[in-house]
């Protein structure tokens, strides 16, 4: 661990999508770190998850199901939005499309919306997950590249629209991440190839890579930044 033990002691976060790949890292780092940490996802995870954090069942693109999974929490200093899914190659049938921008983007805005008050009171923050494909079109994922671009700009907007609140909204923006996401693209050299070749860092990044980069955001460091898209990318967009 980077950052100063205690760091978030006294503080309580949430995450959705954690129960499982750099979501679940995330929310490592902030129990790590000393915050009471809640985790929202469906099924039982890919057992990741450190033992202590509280874990619930959670749909991101069903209100009621975020509402009943946050009726107990009063009280919020740190929001990660981590949920997302890619449906490579299906992303062309409007039906597919439709259910990635649901849980990237619409979910992503449905648990800001949910959990605004609750930071307000603390003068908190919020940290969305956007990617590289914000910044880059992707043939066989054009509903995963349109919903995170969407959720670049929606952090732009409530960075705004928050800020009267207190509540600073930033978002980390992953490159080429070793994640069962991208498992397909690791294992095929003719596509990893031209990836690490452009990627100055010459690696896939880690989790824990995104992870430390994205709890900076939550710190008394990070205080006078919002509407930030922080590219955690091994350099992949300056090459």
């Amino acid at each position: 661990m980077t950052y100063q033990p205690g760091l978030f002691n006294g503080k309580r976060a949430l995450v959705s999508g954690a129960t499982q790949g750099i979501g679940a890292v995330i929310a490592n780092h902030l129990a790590a770190l000393g915050a009471q940490v809640t985790v929202l996802g469906l099924g039982a995870g890919d057992g990741t998850l450190d033992g202590g954090i509280d874990a619930r069942q959670a749909d991101v693109t069903s209100a009621r199901s975020v509402d009943d999974a946050l009726a107990d929490i009063d009280r919020l200093d740190i929001v990660f939005n981590c949920a997302g899914i890619i449906q490579r190659g299906a992303e062309h049938d409007l039906e597919v499309f439709e259910k990635v921008l649901a849980v990237n983007l619409t979910g992503t805005m449905r648990v800001c919306g949910a959990t605004r008050e609750r930071l307000k009171a603390s003068k908190g923050c919020i940290v969305n997950t956007a990617s590289m494909l914000s910044f880059f079109g992707g043939g066989l994922v054009p509903g995963y590249a349109a919903s995170k671009g969407g959720v670049a700009q929606l952090t732009k907007s409530l960075a705004i629209a928050y800020s009267a609140d207190g509540i600073r909204v930033n978002a980390v923006a992953p490159g080429w991440i070793a994640t069962p996401l991208t498992q397909a693209l690791q294992d095929d050299p003719a596509r990893a190839g031209p990836i690490l070749a452009r990627t100055p860092m010459g690696r896939w990044g880690t989790p824990d890579d995104v992870a430390r980069a994205a709890v900076f955001l939550c710190t008394p460091a990070a205080s006078f930044m919002t509407g930030v898209i922080l590219p955690v990318d091994g350099g992949y967009m300056v090459s």
